[in-house]
């Protein structure tokens, strides 16, 4: 194997141009790709910038000739040459115009044959790519994503620095407060009996940094939740945590979308036109049927409660008179795509979703074809037609349930899901702020309202007379930044009013010996004079995931967990030995036999 002695790389392949023929370089990397023409030899070299060619001729010293006739893929090279312009151009990389006419050549270390081609868009199964995911990072398009993720994080740290926010780092060993989600507890050895967790977001210490006096504080957190994955979920990810003091939520919002702005103007020289749009919770749900509406086209929700409240199919009236309410979408130009056979499986769709059934129109060139027209009148199916908009070859489907959360969110699902069907999605970026969520949410399995938020969430102050009386009205000072149907962001302006504070509690069902164990520490730091405050966190693994256009997180998460919280390539989570366990003072019980 060779060395590196006398020579020193001077440039990366990838930044090689015209400009630089002529030069004598020296280029360091892997092997992409040998071919050996005989008389010419040929060899990709790739590092973290790009790839560039290497040439071996006729006029190459022979034992230089030899040793790049016996290089492999993957192979490490260092390789010293002058820069000339190639005769056969590559017009698919940035240095398809020149190679480096090679002079001297140090094989660094050999490779086995690597597992799965290291190549763009790589068709190898993703558990064996994540068993060697450090090969498969090697790939161009995954080294994209992690250093445009690291562009976005730089942004990220400047724009705030710039704007007066301190950069603090808060604990990963806390106290157990359980934010929705299950915590990973972690056990303490000193401590016997006791445990730790890891934090679900440095929430109760970015409140206690605005009592502590630092105004505006922000944080790259690491956070952890123990809960089943998803695409766009891991149980360890990285939020880009704020808090500031002495704002309105106007303040924050105004922080929140220049940032934003900010990253896609620098990371990917996108303008977005400011202030963002803004929908209420209320508003978003009656339009799209989601608090994280995807924008990007219509296809949005009517009402039809007041048209057949009275109507002869049981199945509307019936929900109208049982408290809910009747509602459709309109999918144009939809006939084709959707034929019976279509709507049918969109139906069992519906239902899986928990729509009780779905209604339908087809606007067909030989007429009406409806799954309830028979009960209706030609008075009342005109009057459906028109509130939909519907025209010859649209498609209008129509749910109805006693309960209006239900009828809206089922017809939010089946929005997004024709919209794919229909390929109408468009490829911009729609950004927006959703404002103004319920404080309470109703649970059904319990019969009880619960918090929607933390509880330190601070209601509007137009709802504090009616918080005992009307649970259901009352709204959050609270916000969501959306992109493109993804949640990005969650914050909201906090309660630092102790009288508040303790009726915000004691609605939730917390007495004061539970709120004292909880969160004493934060309800003992509100004593001494805390600052109006508010803050958000912005997922950064999601918004680099929506950014580089990617399908899972896993695409920009440099070593992450797949679908049941493994990591494949060290095998973790993983048994530990007796020893460590009786240190702990913890014994395993013996796994049930099925």
């Amino acid at each position: 194997m060779d060395n590196m002695t006398g020579l020193k790389r001077s440039i990366f392949c990838g930044d090689l141009r015209a400009a630089n023929i002529g030069e004598e370089v020296t280029v360091c990397g892997w092997v992409a790709k040998q071919r050996d023409l005989g008389a010419l030899i040929f060899v990709d070299l790739r590092d973290k910038t790009g790839i560039v060619q290497l040439a071996f001729d006729e006029n190459t010293d022979k034992e230089i000739f030899e040793k790049a006739f016996g290089v492999r893929s993957e192979y490490v090279l260092m390789a010293k040459g002058v820069v000339r312009e190639r005769s056969s151009k590559n017009s698919e990389i940035p240095t398809g115009d020149i190679e480096i006419d090679v002079k001297d050549l140090r094989v660094l270390s050999k490779s086995e044959t690597p597992p799965f081609d290291i190549v763009e868009n790589c068709q190898t199964a993703e558990l064996t790519r994540l068993k060697y995911r450090y090969l498969d990072l090697r790939r161009p398009d995954l080294q994209k994503n992690i250093l445009f993720r690291h562009k976005v994080t730089k942004i990220t740290r400047d724009y705030f620095d710039e704007h007066g926010f301190v950069e603090i780092e808060t604990p990963m060993l806390i106290k157990s407060t359980p934010e929705g989600a299950r915590d990973f507890l972690v056990p303490s050895r000193i401590h016997q009996g006791t445990f730790y967790a890891l934090p679900q977001s440095p929430q109760l210490y970015k409140q206690l940094s605005m009592v502590a006096g630092f105004d505006r504080y922000m944080q790259i957190a690491r956070c952890f939740r123990d809960e089943d994955l998803r695409a766009d979920r891991q149980p360890e990810f990285t939020q880009i945590d704020l808090e500031m003091s002495f704002v309105t939520m106007e303040d924050v919002l105004s922080i929140g979308e220049g940032y934003i702005a900010r990253v896609f103007k620098d990371a990917l020289g996108v303008e977005i036109p400011l202030p963002l749009p803004r929908l209420t919770y209320k508003e978003a749900m009656e339009r799209y049927g989601s608090d994280k509406p995807d924008t990007r086209f219509g296809m949005e929700i009517f009402d039809l409660t007041d048209i057949v409240k009275d109507c002869g199919f049981s199945v509307f009236s019936g929900a109208v008179a049982g408290g809910g309410s009747v509602r459709g979408i309109t999918a144009k130009n939809a006939v084709t795509t959707y034929t019976r056979k279509e709507v049918d499986k969109l139906t069992e769709f519906a239902k899986g979703i928990g729509a009780k059934g779905l209604a339908w129109i087809r606007l067909t060139d030989d007429g009406i074809a409806s799954s309830f027209a028979k009960f209706m009148t030609e008075e009342e199916m005109q009057a459906i037609l028109d509130r939909a908009g519907a025209e010859k070859g649209d498609v209008v489907f129509i749910v109805a349930d006693t309960k209006n959360n239900s009828v809206l969110s089922v017809l939010g699902a089946l929005r997004n899901e024709a919209a794919k069907k229909l390929d109408i999605i468009g490829d911009g970026f729609n950004l927006l702020w959703i404002v103004e969520f319920p404080f309470f949410d109703w649970d059904e399995d319990a019969q009880q309202f619960v918090a929607m938020h933390h509880p330190f969430t601070s209601p509007l102050p137009e709802c504090l007379p009616y918080l005992e009386t009307d649970k259901a009205a009352v709204r959050a000072e609270a916000y969501d930044l959306v992109l493109n149907g993804i949640e990005l962001s969650s914050g909201s302006i906090r309660i630092t009013d102790p009288d508040l504070q303790d009726r915000i509690f004691k609605l939730l069902g917390l007495s004061d010996e539970e709120a004292q164990q909880k969160f004493g520490y934060l309800l003992d730091a509100f004593k001494f004079g805390p600052p109006p405050h508010g803050g958000m966190g912005i997922g950064l693994d999601r918004l680099v995931m929506q950014l580089v256009k990617a399908d899972s997180l896993r695409d920009v998460v440099a070593f992450p967990k797949v679908q049941n919280a493994s990591e494949p390539m060290t095998e973790c989570p993983s048994k530990v030995d007796n020893v460590q366990l009786d240190e702990l003072g913890i014994g395993l019980k013996p796994a049930e036999k099925e």
